[in-house]
């Protein structure tokens, strides 16, 4: 397995004890790691803008919930860039305008040099701040129609944002009928209370979630407004997004449920 380690862009003043960036290539994926041996995001090297890891793909469940018909006419924002897994999919796959928020300028490097992010563009930009500051700005409110959290420490043991303030700035990001989806994961972390302080932020009746992957991701997402598709409507969707994107969207249904 070849490792390699990213360059170290100039400084910045958020630099302070950011981790290393590693990577690992094992057969046709490659790994992002900060300076650990926990996987924080992969890339198939034959196929780069599809999603490879399994949570990743559920992250995209907010698609259950938007008119298919009108997608790239929508807006998504990431919470962490991660191997920028997401903000490939959303803009090279799904033609969306795409921001991505990511703290750690390593990171942005290595999804460009490494993991095919392309540059910016009148679609495409990486916001390098701090989520938690980033997000309160008038710029972004009322903007997301999906939004992707997935912010961890490079030990992977909780989330790195995870109060009930934080999940009432991410409410307030979205637009009238967007969605959050939120990878929560961790030695250290309670699943039960991290939902529950989403839970307050949008209401009980927005939120939904799947079952834990086997490597222990759980992936709740929260709605701006409330809906109940019936079974019907989900499946049809379904349908829709695994022919048009290939993603795994029929085997959701059976692990995707409203939380109450």
């Amino acid at each position: 397995m070849a490792r390699k380690t990213a360059p170290t862009p100039a400084p910045t003043s958020h630099d302070t004890a950011l981790p290393e960036v590693n990577f690992s290539d094992f057969g046709d994926v490659r790994y992002l790691h900060l300076g650990t041996p926990w996987v924080q995001g992969s890339m198939l090297l034959d196929a780069p803008y599809d999603i490879e890891l399994e949570y990743v793909q559920r992250m995209m469940g907010g698609l259950l919930f938007v008119d298919l018909s009108a997608v790239s006419k929508l807006h998504a924002v990431q919470l962490g860039l991660g191997s920028a897994a997401l903000t490939k999919f959303c803009y090279k796959k799904l033609r969306m305008k795409t921001t991505a928020i990511e703290i750690n300028p390593q990171v942005v490097a290595a999804c460009r040099i490494w993991f095919k992010l392309p540059r910016d563009d009148v679609r495409l930009r990486v916001i390098e701040a701090d989520a938690s500051l980033e997000i309160k700005k008038h710029e972004h409110q009322e903007t997301a129609d999906l939004l992707h959290v997935d912010l961890y420490d490079h030990e992977a043991a909780a989330p790195v944002l995870d109060s009930e303030d934080f999940y009432s700035d991410c409410y307030n990001m979205l637009s009238e009928n967007g969605i959050m989806t939120v990878n929560l994961f961790g030695r250290d972390s309670s699943y039960t209370q991290s939902l529950a302080r989403i839970a307050e932020a949008f209401g009980p009746q927005a939120v939904w979630a799947f079952r834990p992957t086997r490597e222990g991701n759980t992936v709740v997402l929260a709605q701006r407004e409330p809906s109940r598709p019936d079974s019907a409507q989900l499946s049809l969707k379904a349908a829709e997004i695994q022919s048009r994107w290939d993603l795994p969207a029929k085997k959701w249904l059976r692990l995707f449920r409203p939380v109450v």
